[in-house]
């Protein structure tokens, strides 16, 4: 039998519309979105019902009315950079724990990093994996196959069999390819499969020095390996945006952190346009990157890669979002350990917050509109996979979040789902929560 759901009483966002409304999902699938005060159940009812009649299912259907209370719904979020630590590393994180908290942060979609034990170096593995995160039956899940086999920085020829409708991106995250060689050949190979390259942008041979730094542990010392991952970042993404050009793939960078980097992102847009050899340059920055600064005291001593920046550095990640510069906000969930953290392991966990954190900064203090915060939570990463969702439109798949823009509350990580504890808004107060999820149209989460 067809299950209908029809959501009503609602503020219809995304990165097109911001409206009172309604919307009418047939399995899941959006079928229709109705614009204007939508608040009587038997006026509701009526109308699905004529739609259904139209439709032709007679009395072959299901129909659930679900009374919004004037809350905001938009199109599920989707994360292109999350770490589930699965598998291998279950104490961490693992697919349950992961996709719980994807969930509680309104998440329809993640996409799964690969620097995992083993490493993710093959489709068959990657899809052994979606099927897992599907059985759970929540958040859906992408799984990231990397660069190199096994992380070798010399081995590509795994990539030669990759589907994109089962492994749209490829990526070394957690690090980059050493070898200017090996990355061009993995670049080359993406763009003939038509894959997204998601980059780590980083020269390995600056790292070894900044972590020499970091286990000092003074806050001089954390500048000068702060001052060596800015450049080791800068070098790299400049790199990394030439090889692609010359490659002529869609190369995503990852996590951008430092001005000089939305510099080179702003040159390497510009040479897109110009090109026709397949080159396509898109960018993400993350909740933390936007939402935090770490020059000094006590916020310097959260550990994260990139770390957190300078002034001149958060702000130019914004004002890159005012000028269209950035293309996602991803969350770079990182889960560890409580000693893994004590002892130095770089990452925050950020799943559950990102919205408020987003919301709160971009929206709130720093006046971008809610509708481009959707597009870049929901419609431009669909967009960067190639996947039917992120707009509230007849035919678009039903993964939708319940959202209240107005709520102020207070993070306490505890009641994470998440096993991954630690974040730096701990304690903080934010403005935004996450009220519903439904997933292909079903009801996951609501609160």
């Amino acid at each position: 039998m067809t299950k209908a759901t029809f959501i009503y009483n609602a503020r219809l966002l995304d990165k097109n519309m911001d409206t009172a409304g309604a919307l009418l999902v047939v399995d899941n699938k959006i079928r229709a979105v109705f614009q204007g005060y939508f608040t009587d159940s038997k006026t509701v009812e009526t109308l699905a019902k004529s739609v259904l009649a139209e439709d032709g299912y007679g009395e072959n259907y299901k129909l659930e009315l679900y009374d919004a209370k004037d809350l905001t719904l938009s199109p599920a979020f989707i994360d292109m950079h999350v770490h589930m630590r699965y598998p291998g590393q279950t104490q961490k994180e693992d697919l349950s724990s992961g996709l719980h908290a994807a969930a509680a942060g309104g998440f329809g979609t993640v996409v799964a990093m690969p620097n995992t034990n083993p490493v993710v170096s093959s489709q068959e593995m990657a899809m052994k994996i979606e099927r897992e995160a599907a059985a759970i039956g929540l958040t859906h899940l992408f799984q990231v196959v990397s660069i190199t086999k096994d992380f070798d920085g010399s081995t590509t020829s795994h990539l030669d069999n990759l589907e994109r409708k089962y492994v749209p991106v490829i990526s070394e995250d957690g690090k980059d390819v050493l070898s200017s060689e090996v990355m061009l050949q993995g670049m080359a190979k993406a763009g003939k499969l038509g894959l997204t390259v998601a980059c780590h942008c980083e020269d390995p041979t600056l790292v070894a020095q900044s972590r020499a730094y970091r286990a000092q542990g003074s806050v001089e010392d954390l500048k000068k390996a702060n001052e060596l991952l800015a450049i080791a970042e800068d070098s790299y993404t400049i790199r990394n945006i030439f090889l692609a050009q010359t490659a002529g793939c869609h190369l995503h960078l990852c996590h951008v952190s430092t001005k000089n980097c939305m510099d080179a992102i702003r040159i390497g847009k510009a040479k897109a346009k110009e090109m026709d050899n397949g080159f396509e340059l898109t960018c993400e920055v993350t909740p933390h990157h936007i939402g935090l600064i770490g020059e000094e005291a006590p916020e310097i001593f959260n550990i994260v890669n990139p770390p957190l920046r300078k002034y001149e550095d958060r702000q130019a990640l914004i004002e890159g979002i005012k000028e269209g510069l950035v293309d996602v906000i991803s969350t770079d969930h990182a889960p560890h350990t409580e000693e893994d953290k004590k002892n130095g392991a770089p990452g925050f966990t950020g799943l559950e917050i990102s919205y408020a954190v987003c919301n709160t900064v971009l929206v709130d203090q720093n006046g971008i509109s809610a509708r481009k915060l959707s597009e870049l939570m929901s419609a431009r990463p669909a967009e960067i996979l190639g996947i039917n969702k992120g707009l509230l439109k007849a035919g678009f798949d039903a993964d939708l979040v319940l959202l209240d823009p107005d709520e102020k509350w207070t993070v306490d990580s505890k009641l994470f789902y998440s096993k991954g504890k630690f974040t730096p808004f701990n304690g903080k107060t934010l403005q935004g929560y996450v009220k519903g999820l439904f997933i292909d149209g079903l009801k996951v989460l609501e609160r």
